[in-house]
């Protein structure tokens, strides 16, 4: 029978304790989580996370590193000997190699009722730690990320979860109902299945990434001057190599090395790439040939695959033809990593690099306006005509102007201010005022006039606009519409065109 199964009938049974357990949650304090590796960055990603999310975090690390706690607003735990039975929730997020004597520490401190979860990419050891070390009224749920902690969100990413039967009936279902409201896919496990899984998944893709690192350095490869010569394909496989080789050396060393199953995959691996290159050598196509319908028979659904990596591709060059069409345009993007914000006229798009003239929002200095940025292609991302509208009507000085005039007889003000609003160039539109009193009635035209409704029209001009243009625009849209503009409203336009001319 499969994991999953055996705790379908587990879940059933627990789902009334999970809503209990909710309610209690919601009608009581916070639920305490301890982050052991807190100040590490996934330590760190998992803190915003669960904050965001209700719960109350407190960090811990190691180097004492309280600078970073400060940072994310969570207290650090400077006595950890008390922070520990003070815990709901305490989870172990340090390196592989020191898993286990983390939690023998820890474990045998934890209050009754409480969970010990571990993060790290093996599980038989750690879980078998947690077993071992964990008082028998303590829960443990062995659990393992599958992202890194540069991934902005926990949607669409994969959380492997091995529970322990009659060690995980409280937690289990809380914790799993957690990542999956947040739009992560939860695959439950053993430990076993877990680490001969990821031998491959983790161990056999960033060996081989590694190794083609290593090559390229021993080649004494112009990488850069390669790039000029680029395939999609070998692109995407550089970027990930790069992506490898950038991170902490360290836990890709800990992957390799601490997981048993390990060491199989690269013989396998080794062995396949010895007898690739001897059909190579001997000029052996058909050898070739019938070891690559192998591994595709093997592989199964090529045609998805291929489907697949056509849409890596091509949202990659979509996205850059449509950042290359917009030289001129006024445009906003997001850096990946930061979240930080730049807006501004893009004036050059380059292969690896955009420059922007960076719009001027609210309390920009001086010296700031007309500043050229640089930004890298790959670490931005191009924000939505929606996304960059929100943040021109929060961040520029905007220009407010009022409209007054005489509707048409028996027009709607409202189906007039949906038309003002498909001005782009507006961040906003109201009725200001509408005025149905009686007028001064001195000739016939202005009898008639009289009986027509005043409406003044409150227009908010984008700051990166020029507000009399614009202002134009809507009055002659006005015009169109069958509408008079009033008197006063001329005569206070003349009298500023009038003011701007004596100034001159």
């Amino acid at each position: 029978m499969k994991v999953e199964d055996q705790y379908q009938a587990q879940e059933s049974q627990t789902q009334n304790q999970a809503e209990k357990h909710t309610q209690e949650k919601k009608s009581s304090d916070k639920i305490k989580v301890l982050i052991l590796g807190g100040t590490g960055e996934m330590g760190q990603w998992f803190t915003r996370f669960l904050k965001e999310k209700g719960y109350e975090v407190t960090v811990w690390g190691k180097g004492g590193k309280t600078e970073i706690a400060r940072k994310m607003e969570v207290p650090f735990a400077s006595d950890l000997k008390a922070a520990i039975p003070e815990s709901d929730i305490i989870i172990v997020s340090v390196p592989i190699n020191v898993t286990e004597e983390t939690i023998e520490e820890i474990a045998p401190k934890m209050k009754a009722g409480s969970l010990l979860m571990d993060f790290t990419s093996i599980k038989v050891k750690p879980v078998e730690a947690m077993r071992k070390f964990a008082p028998s009224d303590v829960e443990i749920l062995g659990t393992h990320p599958m992202f890194g902690p540069t991934i902005r969100t926990i949607r669409g990413q994969t959380v492997i979860l091995v529970p322990l039967k009659g060690r995980s009936e409280k937690w289990f279902p809380v914790i799993r109902e957690l990542f999956e409201e947040s739009g992560a896919h939860v695959e439950i496990t053993t430990a076993d299945e877990h680490d001969m899984i990821v031998s491959v998944v983790q161990g056999l893709t960033h060996f081989a990434y590694i190794s083609i690192g290593m090559a390229i350095d021993r080649l004494d490869f112009d990488l850069k001057k390669s790039r000029k010569f680029v395939s999609p394909v070998y692109d995407i496989m550089l970027d990930f190599v790069g992506r490898i080789l950038g991170q902490n050396p360290y836990l890709y060393a800990f992957i390799q090395m601490e997981n048993p199953g390990v060491l199989e995959v690269h013989e396998a691996f080794i062995r396949e790439c010895e007898e690739l290159s001897s059909l190579v050598r001997a000029h052996d196509e058909e050898g070739f040939v019938r070891k690559m319908k192998a591994a595709a028979q093997k592989y199964g659904d090529t045609a998805h695959a291929l489907r697949k990596s056509d849409k890596l591709i091509n949202s990659r060059i979509a996205e850059y033809e449509t950042i290359l069409n917009s030289v001129g345009k006024v445009c906003g993007f997001s850096h990946i990593y930061s979240g930080k914000i730049h807006v501004g006229t893009l004036e050059k798009v380059g292969p690896n690099e955009i420059v922007l003239t960076k719009l001027v929002s609210k309390g920009t200095s001086l010296h700031v306006k007309n500043k050229f940025i640089k930004l890298k292609l790959e670490n931005i991302r191009l924000l939505l005509e929606s996304e960059l509208r929100e943040w021109r009507k929060e961040n520029l000085e905007h220009s407010i102007r009022d409209v007054s005039v005489l509707v048409p007889e028996g027009a709607n003000p409202e189906t007039i201010l949906g038309a003002i609003n498909t001005n782009k160039h507006l961040a906003a539109c109201e009725i200001s005022d509408i005025y149905t009193g009686p007028n001064r009635v001195e000739t016939e035209k202005e009898s008639r006039e009289a009986e027509r409704l005043a409406v003044t029209y409150r227009i908010t001009i984008f700051g990166d606009y020029d507000a009399d243009s614009v202002e134009t625009e809507v009055v002659a849209l006005l015009y169109g519409l069958g509408c008079r503009i009033r008197e006063k409203n001329l005569r206070l336009k003349e009298q500023k065109n009038s003011e701007s001319y004596n100034q001159h």
